[in-house]
């Protein structure tokens, strides 16, 4: 358990000794202006139209239905 200890303790220690990362470069002014009256218009469709309700039929035989579904048939 010390050497876990031990180990995070010298990554947090190299972590704080490590050179100050450069900085990132400003992109606001070298961002493409976006034509805000261009877009399609958007419509709400209903994610559950089209559902149909397929209910239980009941306890059927597992045999029957095996047979049923086999590449036999």
């Amino acid at each position: 358990m010390k050497i876990h200890i031990s180990m995070g303790a010298a990554a947090l220690l190299l972590g704080a000794c490590a050179s100050e990362p450069t900085p990132l470069p400003n992109v606001a002014s070298q961002q493409a202006t976006v034509n805000g009256t261009i877009s399609s218009p958007l419509s709400y469709r209903n994610p559950l139209a089209g559902y149909t309700y397929r209910g239980p039929t009941g306890p059927r035989d597992w045999r029957e239905v095996n047979e049923e579904q086999s590449e036999a048939n």
